[in-house]
This record gives structure tokens, C-alpha cells and sequence, in this order.
């Protein structure tokens, strides 16, 4: 019965150590922080992509960006954190070869984040219609503490909370 509990005592001490450990993977990994992240094509067809800078000489349209799918990935709340980081991933299409993704926008008022994605094509192109899948990973500015949440993308409405992480003793 002893080499049981001592055991048992082993294991629980291991598990306590391993959960306490250091932080320094939540300050630098967004896998560790809010979930795993795909590197170029996706399993699913969505191609990861960022927000590039258009050349400065050439003249472009603007619009709304087209987006399938919003999810919001809170980081988990720790008991010794007051506030956490919030992402969020944008799966759409792009409706040619020509767009791209142009800007991201965000405003915040208390618990409600208001944003707008747009997507730009350069003046005078001619591109053939096709679906261009992509995803896209963005952070929402600032800090956010345990509570609910609204966040408004282009005419879309997206609700989310933040909870803590809870412990059992």
C-alpha cells in the first residue's frame, strides 16, 4: 500500500511541476498560447496568409474582405493573470488571383470590439473568377479579463468570452 501512495505522491508532485513550469512559451509561441497554427496549405485547402503592404506606385480598389468563418481563440486565463491576449482566425475566399488582404481596423468601446478586413486589387487588373481559400490570424488589441465579449467584423457579429482556468483542489 505504501509503494502505491509513494508512487501516486511521485506522480501528482511530477504533474504539479510540469503544469507550473516556466512561462516563456506564452510569450513567445502562438501555438502554446492559443492553439495550433498551419504553415502554408491546411488540410482543410485554406492557404495561411498575412496582410501585405501594396506598392506604393500602383493604384488600387478597396473592399470589404469576403471571410467563411471568424473563430476567436482567447489565450486560457491563468490564476496569477488579470488579463490575457485574444486572436482571432479569419477563414474566407478571396474571389480572384488579383485581391489580396489589405487592413485590419479594430476600435474598441468597454466590451464590444468593432473591425473591419479589407481586401484590395490593383486598378485596371483583369482576373479570372476562382476561389482563393485562405486563413487568417490577427490579435485583437490590448488586454481582456474574464467576461463576455462582442466582436463586429465588417456586417458580422461575433460573440466570445474569456474564462479562467479552473483549478480543482
Amino acid at each position: 500500500m505504501r509503494t502505491g501512495f509513494a508512487t501516486l505522491t511521485v506522480l501528482l508532485l511530477g504533474y504539479v511541476t510540469a503544469c507550473s513550469g516556466s512561462n516563456t512559451a506564452t510569450s513567445t509561441e502562438p501555438d502554446m498560447r492559443f492553439g495550433h497554427r498551419y504553415e502554408g496549405v491546411a488540410p482543410d485547402g485554406y492557404r495561411t496568409v498575412t496582410i501585405s503592404v501594396p506598392e506604393q506606385e500602383r493604384k488600387f480598389t478597396y473592399f470589404p474582405a469576403t471571410f467563411d468563418r471568424v473563430f476567436v481563440r482567447p489565450e486560457l486565463l491563468q490564476l496569477e493573470q488579470d488579463t490575457v491576449a485574444v486572436e482571432i482566425l479569419v477563414k474566407g475566399s478571396l474571389p480572384d488571383a488579383c485581391m489580396e488582404l489589405h487592413t485590419f481596423d479594430q476600435e474598441r468601446m468597454g466590451n464590444i470590439i468593432t473591425a473591419t478586413l479589407q481586401m484590395s486589387r490593383g486598378q485596371s487588373h483583369v482576373c479570372a473568377t476562382a476561389r482563393h481559400p485562405y486563413r487568417l490570424y490577427l490579435m485583437l488589441e490590448g488586454g481582456f479579463v474574464q467576461g463576455h465579449y462582442t466582436l463586429k467584423l465588417n456586417d458580422s457579429t461575433i460573440p466570445f468570452t474569456v474564462r479562467k482556468l479552473e483549478t480543482r483542489e
